[in-house]
């Protein structure tokens, strides 16, 4: 199966991830097509194969599929099952369900990944607030509550203090889990392609840096990580899509401690830790992705400079971003703008900003600069 300029790629979702994968679809000669909700949402505006449908629909889904050489995720909550039925069908689904359900259900991440041995914090599913209280009676106070399903970008995260702080997220419903925390000395993410065949590769390690649950910016590589712990999470991050089976892209957010690395989250499509990649790396995780999920030989994750900074934009009050292009332009001719044609909202995630160079300092301040002036209109 193929279209008129190479393979067909269908990725349910039409986000800012998808709409991202077109730039690097069209280099590659593969078309993409897109399951979007809308005609309005982030990639629908720039991709020409758009099939409206819902991802919880599994018959949207078999249509959605027809003609794809592969079919991929722009987010993870396709149901599990309906997954196992395209799998079933014959379509070639990367991740496959047995892989992605450890990036939708965070019980099951945590089952598996302590099966393996890869380095997790103390945790324990719990449903009522005598669950917590012995938790807690194990491991102390904080604990951190965490929605089995569903959260993402601080949400569905709760750090309770108290059996008070604690009854009041279970009074939501919501099935939970409780985690130990972690008193983490900063936060890192390392970004790992895997094909079908199980070529692997690994991008540098990266610091991420958050604010109220949302990454506002990322660092690559990690400023003054140790090389052999900077080995060591790539090694980390390899083994888990070994042994979980991913093919495409794996995301794996750590926590860097005292005693060593800690695994947090995973998610198992092109990731927010990976937008430097589009100019900061010789290959894009985007064209990774897609290398990955046609099983293609995958690209070099070599850095292009020995320094690389992504500001998130974060939508402030005044919408009218588009005029501030010319100062930030003017002012620094080196930074790479990336909007994903969304609605300004304050805190929303409407783009981002990518500045490359050789000092750290300075390549953030850059970064920085341009983010602010672009949400904000003002530089301080």
């Amino acid at each position: 199966m193929s279209g008129p300029g190479g393979p067909v790629v269908g990725m349910i979702g039409a986000g800012q991830l998808a709409r991202m994968t077109q730039q690097a679809a069209i280099a590659l000669g593969v078309e993409l097509r897109v399951l979007a909700g809308s005609r309005d949402e982030s990639a629908a505006r720039v991709v020409a194969d758009v099939r409206l449908g819902d991802h919880r629909d599994l018959s949207d889904l078999r249509d959605f599929a027809k003609g794809c050489d592969a079919v991929t995720f722009d987010h993870e909550h396709v149901p599990t099952e309906h997954i196992g039925a395209l799998l079933a069908d014959g379509f070639a689904v990367h991740p496959g369900a047995e892989a992605l359900v450890h990036a939708q259900d965070k019980a099951v991440m945590r089952e598996r990944l302590t099966a393996i041995g890869a380095p997790c914090p103390a945790w324990r599913r719990v449903a009522t607030a005598a669950d917590v209280e012995g938790f807690a009676a194990d491991h102390g106070w904080p604990v951190v509550l965490k929605a089995v399903r569903g959260g993402y970008d601080g949400r569905g995260v709760w750090i309770c203090r108290s059996a008070a702080d604690a009854a009041e997220v279970l009074a939501s419903g919501v099935p939970l889990l409780a985690e130990a925390f972690v008193p983490f000395e900063r936060e890192l993410a390392v970004l790992v392609a895997r094909s079908p065949h199980g070529q692997g590769v690994s991008y540098p390690v990266v610091e991420t840096v958050q604010r109220d649950g949302i990454c506002v910016e990322v660092l690559a590589p990690a400023p003054g990580l140790d090389p052999e712990a900077a080995a060591a999470a790539q090694r980390i991050a390899l083994g888990i899509a070994k042994d979980l089976g991913v093919t495409g892209l794996l995301a794996v957010e750590m926590f860097a401690t005292a005693s060593g690395l800690v695994v947090n989250e995973l998610a198992m499509r092109p990731h927010n830790s990976g937008h430097w990649t589009i100019e900061g790396a010789r290959t894009s995780q985007f064209e990774q992705h897609l290398r990955a999920v046609l099983d293609l030989p995958l690209g070099s994750p070599a850095p292009t400079a020995p320094v690389v900074v992504m500001a998130n934009l974060l939508g402030g009050e005044d919408p009218d971003v588009f005029s501030r292009y010319e100062h930030v332009m003017a002012h620094d001719p080196g930074i790479k703008v990336h909007f994903y044609g969304k609605e300004v909202r304050p805190g929303r995630k409407i783009g981002h900003v990518t500045a490359l160079g050789t000092d750290l300092d300075e390549v953030r301040a850059r970064a920085r600069h341009a983010a602010v002036y672009l949400c904000e209109g003002t530089y301080t």
